[in-house]
C-alpha cells in the first residue's frame, strides 16, 4: 500500500469522510472520532441505532490519557501485554469526546489495533491533527449482519456509502476485540473476542466478571459493541448442534434430513467433515480447531448468503479460550434468525 494512499485516507478522515480500515479482527468504518458530524455518518451508513457506543481505535498506549480521565494501573499493565491487539478498554471519559461516540455515557471504549495499514494511517493522523488523534470504528457492514474480513466483504455490504475502502487483505484473527470495561471495581468482560478471558485473569490476577451480555436494563441501550441479543447474522437460520462426537454428528444428520424434507436448502458449518450427511446437504469445509474457526467464521457464513442456503446446522468448537469467542457469535446469529421468524409471523405480508 503506497504512502500516497495512506495520506489520501488521512486526508479523507480530516475532511470528514469515511474510510474502511483492515484491522487484525475485522474491517472498520472509520471516521474521525473528534468530528461528530462524520461519527453520525458511521451511523446512518450502518442503519446503527443512535446510542450504541462506539470503539476508539488509536496508535497506542500513549492516548490513553488523551481519551480517559482516569487510567488504573491494570488498565496500562493490559495495554503492556496485548497493544496493539485485539483487546478494547472501557474507561472514564474526558469531557472533550463526543456523545455519539460514547453513546452519551460517561466510559469510553479505546484500543489500538494490531495491523500495519491501520498502525501507518493512525501515526499519521496523529501527525496531521496536532495531537492525539483517533477513529471511531465499527465493523464495516450493515448493522446487525455479519462482520466484513476482507476489502471484498465491505464492498459487497456498502459500496458506494464508504468513501475510500483499504485493502489490507483478509483479517488476521477474524473475530471482533475482547472489551473489558475497567470503569468500575470490579473488571468486567463485556463482549468475548480476541484475547481470551484466561490471558486477561493472568494479567489482572483475578478472573474477571463476565457481563450479562444477553440482556439489558429497560429502555438502555447496550454498554458495548455487539451486545445486542441478535447480532453477527447471515440470511440463513442458524441452528447450533451444541454435541460432541458422534452424537453431535448424528443429530446434525437427523436436523439436516428434517429440514430438506421440510423444502429447505441446507448448509452445514462443523470443525470437521461430517460422514453421512444427505447428498442434497451443502457441506461447507471444515473449519478445523478454534482459532481457524474464528479467522473463517464469517466468511463460511457469508458463502452460505451467497449459496442461497435456508438453513445452517452448525457444530461450535468446544468451550474455553478463543472457542467461546466464536460460540458466542454463533450463539447470536441463531437468536438473530429466531427474531426474523417470529417478525415474519407477525407482519402481514405485503399486498
Amino acid at each position: 500500500m503506497s504512502d500516497e494512499l495512506i495520506e489520501h485516507a488521512v486526508r479523507v478522515l480530516l475532511d470528514g469522510g469515511l474510510v474502511a480500515l483492515p484491522t487484525e479482527t475485522v474491517y472498520g468504518l472509520a471516521a474521525d472520532a473528534t468530528n461528530p458530524v462524520a461519527v453520525r455518518r458511521i451511523f446512518e451508513v450502518k442503519g446503527r441505532p443512535l446510542g450504541h457506543p462506539l470503539i476508539v481505535h488509536v496508535s497506542s498506549g500513549r492516548s490513553l490519557d488523551a481519551w480517559a480521565t482516569e487510567v488504573p494501573d491494570r488498565a496500562r499493565h493490559l495495554v503492556e501485554q496485548f497493544w496493539p491487539g485485539p483487546l478494547t478498554l472501557v474507561l472514564a471519559r474526558q469531557p472533550g469526546v463526543p456523545d455519539v461516540v460514547t453513546g452519551g455515557r460517561p466510559t469510553v471504549g479505546l484500543r489500538a489495533p494490531d495491523h500495519p495499514m491501520a498502525q501507518d494511517l493512525l501515526r499519521r493522523l496523529d501527525l496531521q491533527a496536532g495531537g492525539w488523534a483517533g477513529v471511531a470504528a465499527p465493523s464495516a457492514n450493515r448493522f446487525g449482519r455479519v462482520s466484513p474480513t476482507t476489502a471484498a466483504h465491505v464492498r459487497a455490504d456498502l459500496g458506494t456509502d464508504v468513501d475510500l475502502i483499504l485493502d489490507g487483505g483478509p483479517s488476521r484473527l477474524g473475530v471482533e476485540s475482547t472489551i473489558v470495561d475497567l470503569s468500575q471495581d470490579r473488571p468486567i468482560v463485556l463482549r468475548l473476542g480476541g484475547v481470551t478471558v484466561e490471558a486477561v485473569a493472568e494479567v489482572l490476577g483475578e478472573r474477571p466478571e463476565l457481563a450479562d451480555a444477553w440482556s439489558a436494563p429497560e429502555g438502555e441501550g447496550p454498554r458495548a459493541p455487539g451486545m445486542s441479543t441478535a447480532h453477527y447474522a447471515p440470511q440463513p437460520r442458524v441452528v447450533l448442534v451444541d454435541d460432541v462426537g458422534a452424537f453431535a454428528q448424528d443429530l446434525v444428520i437427523r436436523l439436516v434430513g428434517e429440514r430438506l424434507a421440510a423444502g429447505d436448502r441446507v448448509a452445514v458449518l462443523a470443525p470437521t467433515v461430517v460422514d453421512g450427511l444427505p447428498p442434497d446437504a451443502i457441506e461447507l469445509e471444515p473449519v478445523g480447531p478454534a482459532a481457524n474457526y474464528a479467522r473463517v467464521l464469517y466468511d463460511r457464513l457469508r458463502q452460505a448468503d451467497r449459496l442461497g442456503v435456508d438453513v445452517i446446522v452448525a457444530i461450535p468448537p468446544p468451550p474455553g479460550g478463543l472457542g467461546e469467542s466464536v460460540r458466542d457469535r454463533l450463539s447470536r446469529a441463531a437468536v438473530a434468525g429466531l427474531q426474523r421468524i417470529e417478525r415474519g409471523r407477525r407482519e402481514p405480508p405485503d399486498p
